[in-house]
């Protein structure tokens, strides 16, 4: 595979180094050969060259097979014109690579479920995925922008779905969740919005081609409730792009941390592959960055692009253990007397779990 590393600002290089590590130690144990190819974007690429996504980034990245991100943003960049924020370079990486369908896993670890701010009987053992369509809704819809002025101004964001880019995330989903527990809770808001209603039409259309799957409507703001309150009851939520965009992030309250989910956002010509959180300037050179984000959204790139399956659960299973181990990042540590480590350690010890898990793998077979 060629992959194209977008490592971005404040701890976006430091977790994308991390990331890169394990998928060279997977690569060396199992005999692949990845090739990776750095590019800048976000707050970086506009010193560089004046763009948050530069041509030659783009082209790196339409030219690989998959993209591993690490963050884009800083406050210094808020002031600059909207076509120039470093977000903007996101939202049209995302564009152009036709990624339709982002996933994003929210898992309560057993051995960090005291970390959560909900109490652990509620959180332990909660598994959900995610499923939010990226390419349309608010972030995308035209008309947009200010207008009036001279005391009466005004803005204007518009929502626009059609029923193919409902679909097609839709099918996204239920495939998903025919490998998990085949359940899909699809979050709307049809009692007010008509982009919600032609919504759950589509997704009751489809859900007709999945007889094996359990289909159920949600509210937004009650899967907003239900998310905290009763964790266990999800399995894939699918939904549009707002929603899933403010539901993934709270999820993290279930992993403890932001720094815990990772993601990939699939169905076009190249997956981008990136952890949840965002730069946090505040931290960045400090080697406290949580890493564990970005080495799982490198599993999803081996599952989704690589179609790599073994080795994806290798590095899932790896995090665990190290979890059990008792290692921890500051946002992870619960006081609990574990060892709190840094950012490069943390990915020096998935690499050497994932030797284990190679390893006691490759004895099994033997016997």
């Amino acid at each position: 595979m060629k992959i194209t590393v977008l490592p971005g600002d404040g701890i976006g290089p430091e977790v994308t180094a991390e990331a890169v590590r394990v998928l060279r130690a997977v690569a060396a144990i199992h005999g692949h050969n990845f090739g990776f190819v750095e590019r800048p974007i976000g707050g970086v690429a506009i010193k560089q060259t004046g763009s948050p996504l530069p041509p030659l980034t783009l082209d790196a990245c339409l030219a690989g097979n998959a993209v591993l991100l690490g963050a884009v943003g800083a406050p210094e960049y808020d002031s600059l014109p909207a076509k120039l924020r470093p977000e903007v370079g996101l939202l049209s990486l995302r564009r152009a690579l036709g990624a339709f369908a982002n996933l994003r896993p929210a898992i309560s670890y057993d051995a960090i479920a005291a970390t959560s701010p909900l109490r652990s009987e509620i959180a332990m053992g909660a598994d959900i995925l995610i499923v939010r369509e990226l390419l349309g809704g608010l972030y995308f819809g035209e008309p947009r922008g200010f207008f009036g002025g001279n005391g009466d101004s005004a803005a204007r964001n518009t929502m626009s779905y059609s029923a193919m880019e409902i679909e097609r995330v839709a099918r996204i989903a239920f495939d998903a969740a025919l490998k998990r527990r085949r359940k899909v809770t699809s979050v709307d808001k049809a009692n007010v919005l008509e982009t919600s209603q032609l919504w759950r039409q589509t997704v009751s259309r489809v859900a007709r081609d999945y007889p094996e799957v359990t289909l159920d409507h949600m509210y937004v703001d009650a899967c907003a409730m239900h998310l905290i309150t009763t964790p266990l009851r999800f399995d894939v939520i699918l939904t549009e792009n707002l929603f899933g965009d403010i539901l993934s992030d709270e999820a993290a309250a279930i992993t403890g941390s932001l720094g815990m989910l990772p993601s990939a956002s699939i169905g076009g010509v190249v997956g981008l592959y990136e952890p949840v959180h965002g730069s946090a300037p505040d931290i960045a050179g400090r080697g406290d960055a949580n890493p564990f984000g970005a080495i799982a959204s490198a599993a999803m790139l081996l599952r989704y692009t690589g179609r790599l399956e073994q080795e994806a659960d290798e590095i899932e299973e790896a995090i665990r253990l190290v979890l059990k181990a008792g290692y921890r990042t500051p946002d992870i540590d619960d006081g609990a007397h574990r060892y709190v480590a840094k950012t490069s350690e943390i990915g020096q010890l998935v690499c050497e779990a994932v030797n284990e898990i190679a390893d006691m793998r490759h004895a099994y077979h033997a016997v």
